[in-house]
């Protein structure tokens, strides 16, 4: 059984890429990889793996609003992630979430970013659900 309604998961996957590669575009003298962690382990990103409509339906300039204010988070200074790889990242997260049913803060142990980092140049080509089974089995 999948984590919420498959109806759901054009929208999660693709605000959560767009989310992710707004926050490493927008702000490039900051830590996106502390970003994204702590996004997965949010409150945020908690009521859309409990599928709650208003968050799941929300687009990537909403859910950003919506962290930030629900969950207070601040940027850190560091490095951002570039090209296509936080896009990338942000759709297979939010696929992997739905396809295995886990809590999004389970899988950022499970599958850390800098592992999809390195593995991008090998994943990023291939459909994203193949992407997913394959780190899932793992």
């Amino acid at each position: 059984m999948r984590a919420y309604s498959e109806s759901y998961l054009i929208d999660v996957v693709e605000s959560q890429g767009k989310l992710f590669d707004f926050v490493a575009f927008s702000f490039p003298d900051k830590d996106t990889v502390d970003f994204i962690s702590a996004y997965m382990k949010s409150e945020t990103r908690k009521s859309i793996d409990e599928s709650q409509a208003y968050v799941n339906t929300m687009d990537y300039k909403s859910l950003w609003d919506y962290f930030l204010k629900t969950d207070r988070y601040e940027l850190k200074k560091g490095r951002a992630l570039s090209g296509f790889i936080p896009d990338w990242i942000g759709e297979f997260y939010a696929y992997y979430q739905w396809f295995f049913a886990i809590p999004s803060a389970e899988i950022i142990n499970k599958v850390p970013v800098d592992f999809l980092i390195k593995a991008y140049p090998g994943l990023h080509d291939l459909e994203l659900e193949l992407a997913v089974k394959k780190v899932g089995a793992l």
